[in-house]
């Protein structure tokens, strides 16, 4: 294995072992090294499985491809999103549309099979597909969908297959992301399997081998913080937001309107400080804007009629966009107001947080 994906390897291990914000006591239950090659049990099988049937299925635990999200370290999807998704709250959600040939999604399934015949080619492991979804024997929440099972290999048995575009390759320079080895690791947890292979098509055109040797501090700190995420699954209590986008559209989406009550929240004393913390936050980010806003006039006016300016740490542009043609909709209704009606339709309103300090 590469030097720099063992250090990565490494340091992410420390990152869940060691986050004080996620600090979880280790249970006495089974030790997760005594699971070994074929402890994992077949749920269910998903030959000729229709997707919303999946879907359900994927509800009752925590998939591999959920790891990462459940223990608040997927840079796409957040905790709170995921707890609505377990929760049965997917309705609420923006609908994802497993045909649409835009997203990332899409093409990662139909470029699957090409990765992994082309990793047969590349390293001479055969593999098969495994129709199943696979339980681990003694954490039942715990599931797991293998893109491939290696046949025969001594040193390897599993085969994750990814593919990464334009905006995802920066992730893969330095090795495996993290959220990508979190899955890995979940799978190698539910198996009892010693090893996976992680074969990356990078832009279409550069397939990547990445191995992941199995890490048992790693996966008994893995299982009790996905735990943790799974009792407030089971007791539906919504995780806390990240910061995210991602927690921003779910809460978006949980709580879309207001019932008009008060609430009294001024005795809370935990409550009370994150107001004041957040009251001192948004001092600071106007400073901060101020800020950027006269280092960039600065540059501006030693720029003034110039296109480009060259630093030793970089570059900035300052070009005029192209002029563009906008639809005068108030001035259509009001030269034509019959037309527009049969074209104008209500757009929901949404819910806005403003602060207001004292």
């Amino acid at each position: 294995m590469p030097a720099l994906l063992r250090a990565k390897e490494m340091c992410m291990s420390l990152h869940l072992l060691h986050n004080a914000n996620l600090d979880v006591s280790i249970r006495h239950e089974p030790k997760a090294g005594s699971v070994r090659k074929g402890a994992a049990l077949r749920l269910v099988s998903t030959k000729d499985m229709a997707r919303d049937d999946w879907l359900e299925v994927r509800r009752t635990g925590i998939g591999s491809s959920d790891a990462a999200a459940a223990v608040g370290l997927n840079p796409y999807q957040s905790q709170l999103e995921l707890w609505m998704q377990k929760t049965g709250k997917t309705d609420l959600l923006p609908a994802v549309d497993p045909n649409d040939d835009t997203s990332p999604m899409f093409w990662g399934t139909l470029l699957e099979p090409i990765v992994a015949a082309h990793y047969t080619k590349r390293t001479g492991n055969k593999v098969r597909r495994v129709n199943a979804v696979l339980q681990h024997p003694q954490h039942p929440w715990m599931l797991a969908n293998v893109d491939r099972e290696v046949v025969g290999a001594c040193d390897v048995q599993i085969l994750e297959c990814k593919t990464a575009g334009i905006h995802s390759a920066r992730l893969w320079k330095d090795g495996v992301p993290e959220y990508v080895q979190l899955q890995v690791m979940h799978q190698l947890a539910v198996t009892g399997y010693k090893a996976a292979d992680v074969a990356v098509l990078i832009g279409g055109q550069e397939l990547r081998i990445f191995r992941i040797e199995r890490d048992e501090a790693l996966i008994a700190r893995l299982i009790e913080m996905e735990r943790g995420f799974w009792e407030m699954v089971q007791s539906h209590t919504p995780p806390p937001g990240d910061g995210s986008e991602s927690a921003e559209t779910a809460l978006r989406c949980l709580y879309p309107h207001s019932s008009g009550e008060d609430m009294d929240m001024s005795e809370d004393a935990l409550l009370n400080a994150t107001f004041e913390a957040l009251l001192l936050a948004r001092e600071q980010l106007d400073a901060a804007q101020k800020h950027e806003a006269r280092l960039r006039q600065a540059i501006q006016i030693h720029m003034g009629e110039a296109g480009k300016a060259t630093f030793a740490a970089g570059y900035v542009t300052w070009k005029r966009s192209k002029d563009a043609q906008v639809f005068n909709t108030a001035q259509f209704v009001k030269d034509h107001p019959d037309i527009a009606k049969a074209y104008l339709s209500t757009r929901p309103g949404s819910r806005r947080f403003c602060v207001s300090p004292a």
